[in-house]
C-alpha cells in the first residue's frame, strides 16, 4: 500500500456483488448449512462448497457432526437459500423449489481432526496453515475504506429496492463499483459509480427501443440506489455513473454463469485496499483459521485504530495445521503509528490471545451468524464481535502509559 498511496493523488476501485450474484449464491448456500449444523451442533466441523449452474446446485465439502442429518436437510437448505435471494421464477432464470440438488458430503478426514482435538482443548491447532491479514482506518464510521464501503451499501441498496418491489423490474443478479479519488490517504472525490443489474425484458414498455428502456433504468438506479448512498458522504461526487455498461442484463445468475463458492474473497474484505491471504470465508466453520482469524485480525486492527496508537493498521497472522501459535504474527501502520510498529506488536501480543481456540471463545464465534456475511461483506458490519467500539480495558491502559512514555 506504501507504494500505492503517497502524497500523489491517485484512483482506487474496489467492487461489491449483490446476494443474486452466481459466486454469492454458492457462499449463501454455503454458508445456510453452516448455521443450520451450529444451531442444532455448535461443535460440528464444516467445510461446504457449492456450485451453482442453470438447472443444478451441486453440495460438496466435509462435515462431522453428531446429528444424523440426510440428503433432505441439504436440499431444504438450498432451496430455502435461493427462495430468499429471489430465484423462486423464470424470470429471475431459476426456480429454487425445482433445481436439481446433488448431495456429496462425507466426514473431515481424520488426519485433519487429530490436529484439532486436543485433550487440553486451549491447545486446539489451527484447521489448516495459511495467512491471513486484518485492516482498519478511518477513512469512514466503519473504520473501512471507502470503496468497498460504499460499493457494499450500493448492493445492499440494489438488493433492498428489489425486495421492496420500489424498483419491481430488478432481478437478483448485480454488481456494483466504486471508484475514488485520493490525495495521500485522503479521499477527495467519488470519481466513477458503476452498477450492473439484472433487470426485466422491458422492451414491451419502451416499443423495443433499448436506448429507452436503458435511460428508464439508469434514471431509477440513479434516484433510488445511488443518490440515497452518495448523500450520507460529504464528499464530491461528478456524477459519472455507468449503468449496465453492454446496454443490457437481462439473462443473469446461475442461469447466466456458473457459480462457486470461495471466488469473492476480495469482495469479501477489503476491496483490494488492504491485502488478503487467499483463504475464503464462506462454508468454514471458526476451527478453519481462514475465517476465524481474520476475523480477529480485523478485531485487533481496529482496536490499534481506535486506541490512537495509529491512523491506519494492518495485521497479518501466519498459521500451521495443528499448532495453536502463529507462526508470526506482523503490524505495519503504514508510517501513521504514534509509535514505532514493533512496540505495537509487542503491545498487541501481550494483550490479545490468537490461538484458535481463544479466538473461538472470544469472538463468540460458535453461533450461527455466517448466513448474513455472505454478501456485502463479512467487515465492516455493525452487531458484530469483531466490529465492537468497546476499547479493551487492559490493552488501552498499555496504550495510554506508552502514549504517555512517549511524550516525557
Amino acid at each position: 500500500m506504501n507504494n500505492i498511496f503517497s502524497q500523489r493523488e491517485c484512483y482506487f476501485t474496489s467492487e461489491s456483488v449483490t446476494e443474486g450474484h452466481p459466486d454469492k449464491v454458492c457462499d449463501c448456500i454455503s454458508d445456510g448449512v453452516l448455521d443450520s449444523i451450529l444451531s442444532l451442533d455448535p461443535d460440528a466441523r464444516v467445510a461446504c462448497e457449492t456450485m451453482a449452474s442453470a438447472k443444478k446446485i451441486i453440495l460438496s465439502g466435509e462435515i462431522s457432526t453428531k446429528l444424523n442429518l440426510d440428503k433432505n436437510f441439504y436440499i431444504d437448505v438450498v432451496r430455502k437459500s435461493l427462495n430468499e435471494i429471489g430465484y423462486s421464477s423464470n424470470s429471475a432464470g431459476m426456480i429454487g423449489d425445482k433445481v436439481s440438488v446433488e448431495v456429496n458430503i462425507v466426514k473431515q478426514s481424520p488426519d485433519i481432526a487429530r490436529g484439532l482435538s486436543q485433550k487440553n482443548k486451549k491447545n486446539q491447532g489451527a484447521g489448516d496453515q495459511g495467512l491471513m491479514f486484518g485492516f482498519a482506518c478511518k477513512e469512514t464510521e466503519e473504520l473501512m475504506p471507502l470503496p468497498i464501503q460504499m460499493s457494499h451499501q450500493l448492493a445492499e441498496k440494489l438488493t433492498e429496492v428489489r425486495k421492496s418491489n420500489i424498483l419491481d423490474f430488478l432481478q437478483p443478479d448485480g454488481k456494483t463499483q466504486v471508484t475514488i479519488k485520493y490525495k495521500g490517504y485522503t479521499p477527495i472525490e467519488i470519481s466513477k459509480i458503476v452498477i450492473a443489474t439484472q433487470h426485466n425484458n422491458l422492451l414491451k414498455k419502451f416499443s423495443n427501443s433499448t436506448a429507452n428502456e436503458q435511460k428508464f433504468i439508469r434514471e431509477s438506479l440513479i434516484e433510488e440506489v445511488i443518490n440515497p448512498i452518495i448523500k450520507k458522504y460529504k464528499i464530491d461526487f461528478n456524477h459519472n455513473v455507468i449503468v449496465n455498461g453492454t446496454g443490457r442484463f437481462v439473462k443473469g445468475g446461475p442461469g447466466a454463469d456458473t457459480g462457486l463458492t470461495g471466488r469473492k474473497i476480495i469482495v469479501d474484505t477489503y476491496g483490494g485496499y488492504a491485502r488478503h491471504g487467499g483463504g475464503a470465508f464462506s462454508g468454514k466453520d471458526p476451527s478453519k483459521v481462514d475465517r476465524s482469524a481474520a476475523y480477529m485480525a480485523r478485531y485487533v486492527s481496529r482496536q490499534v485504530v481506535m486506541s490512537g496508537l495509529a491512523e491506519r493498521c494492518e495485521l497479518q497472522l501466519a498459521y500451521s495445521i495443528g499448532v495453536a501459535e502463529p507462526v508470526s504474527i506482523l503490524i505495519d501502520t503504514f508510517g501513521t503509528g504514534k509509535i514505532d510498529d514493533d512496540k505495537i506488536t509487542d503491545i498487541v501480543c501481550n494483550h490479545f490471545d490468537f490461538k484458535p481456540f481463544n479466538i473461538i471463545k472470544d469472538l463468540k464465534l460458535k453461533q450461527p451468524i455466517y448466513r448474513q456475511l455472505a454478501a456485502y461483506g463479512h467487515l465492516g458490519r455493525k452487531g458484530l464481535p469483531w466490529e465492537t467500539n468497546k476499547l479493551n480495558d487492559s490493552f488501552l491502559k498499555s496504550v495510554k502509559e506508552n502514549l504517555l512514555w512517549k511524550t516525557v
